[in-house]
């Protein structure tokens, strides 16, 4: 008897072990347990000397591989991890902008090897209108494949009007730089962005650090689900959020503390991906598709409690609405359920501002500013960080269908400029 329980005990011992091993866990290993949102970026914030400081990127490249497997040991998925330097100008070194692509077409080739994402930040930050940005920003992105850059339209003195002007020319000249008109999705006009891990947007100030932006619309859609009304919903999104992030923010401490990087903080903006939509989370909470009544109320029912959070904020902080990048915004788009100035009205009791947004291949530079420096009024008046990245669909008009071969973006319609 001794002998047939010794045997069924072997046996159920070793059938453990070959489905242990068939779930890809050997003897004595533990997977972390999967979390129920990504983190969208780990973002390294440094200070380069020069255009040709390969030193300070390959450094920062190797602190984000040791730090993304901390976060993923812990069972996080990371989607990306991205470097922001300091303003662009404040590291050219007397070197004319023409002649740091070269360097900046090494940088690229470093990056693109360990596929990691820059942003050399805000390119022109004072208010002036440069006649030569849109032909260089044209020859970066056709001669790099991981940079991103914008311009500043709006500060604490004011519009910028005569950069909203250049932002408008190079928002032209990229739609027809690439296929598609998708080197856009590189370059924004920015108004009052304060530094924050979000591309294309993002810039450094400070000691070397990091920063973290999440993508956490399943977290938003399960909140609202069976909520009883909106305060209901945002008392469940508030104690929701703050028990999911408080980890992440005590292993970001624990790194700033092992790598003597600052922690600067996180961006708790929800960003959406095609599988995580923050228009299928917005719709929970208003109860109504996409743009109909009740949206501007969910949204700003949603920043409140973003704005709210206890952890260290950084960047927006806010509602993202990026329509190319959201299967349910696009799909709404598509219906017709919203327009540009609609986004315009959410902008201001939200995040981002106008983002990924799809407008006809001829739009006007005129017309274009007039869209930018709307904007730039807004973040000026509310004081608050809002940006402009719009795209130039070549040979497409309102209405038509636009299709994209970048992954992160998600097929709609072109919509009407006014």
């Amino acid at each position: 008897m001794r002998q047939l329980l010794t045997t069924a005990l072997l046996l159920v011992l070793l059938s453990s072990s070959i489905a242990t091993r068939a779930n890809g866990i050997t003897a004595g290993q533990r997977k972390a347990p999967a979390h129920r949102f990504r983190i969208r970026t780990i973002t390294a914030g440094v200070n380069l000397e020069s255009t040709s400081d390969l030193k300070t990127i390959e450094s920062a490249i190797e602190f984000l591989q040791r730090t993304r497997k901390k976060f993923e040991d812990a069972g996080y998925e990371i989607q990306t991890v991205r470097i922001a330097t300091q303003p662009l100008a404040q590291y050219l070194n007397g070197k004319s902008r023409t002649d740091a692509i070269a360097d900046l077409k090494r940088i690229d080739n470093v990056l693109s090897e360990k596929n990691v994402i820059l942003s050399i930040g805000p390119v022109i930050t004072a208010d002036r209108y440069d006649p030569e940005f849109a032909a260089w920003a044209a020859q970066l992105v056709q001669q790099t494949k991981n940079i991103s850059f914008s311009v500043t339209v709006a500060s604490e003195r004011g519009v910028h009007t005569q950069t909203a002007i250049t932002a408008a020319e190079t928002i032209v000249a990229l739609s027809k730089a690439s296929p598609g008109g998708e080197a856009n999705f590189r370059f924004a006009a920015a108004a009052n962005v304060t530094p924050g891990p979000f591309f294309p947007v993002a810039y450094h100030r400070g000691p070397a650090g990091f920063t973290l932006g999440l993508e956490t619309p399943p977290l938003l859609k399960q909140a609202f689900e069976g909520a009883k009304d909106v305060r209901d919903a945002q008392d469940r999104l508030f104690k929701l959020l703050e028990f999911e992030l408080g980890p992440v923010e005590r292993i970001a401490e624990q790194i700033s503390r092992a790598e003597d990087r600052e922690y600067y903080g996180i961006d708790a903006s929800p960003a959406p991906s095609k599988d995580a939509s923050i228009g299928a989370a917005i719709e929970a909470l208003s109860h109504a598709p996409f743009g109909a009544s009740s949206t501007l109320m969910a949204c700003a029912a949603i920043t409140e409690v973003l704005k709210s959070l206890k952890i260290k904020l950084v960047g927006y902080s806010g509602l993202m609405l990026p329509v190319l990048e959201d299967p349910v915004l696009a799909t709404r788009a598509a219906e017709n359920r919203y327009t540009v100035r609609e986004l315009l009205l959410y902008s201001s009791v939200c995040g981002t501002g106008l983002d990924v947004v799809p407008l006809p291949g001829d739009t006007s530079v005129k017309d274009l500013t007039a869209l930018i420096t709307d904007v730039a009024a807004l973040s000026y008046k509310l004081r608050k960080p809002l940006s402009a990245r719009l795209f130039l669909i070549p040979g497409k008009k309102a209405g038509d269908r636009a299709e994209f071969s970048n992954p992160f973006l998600t097929g709609s319609v072109v919509m009407k400029l006014e």
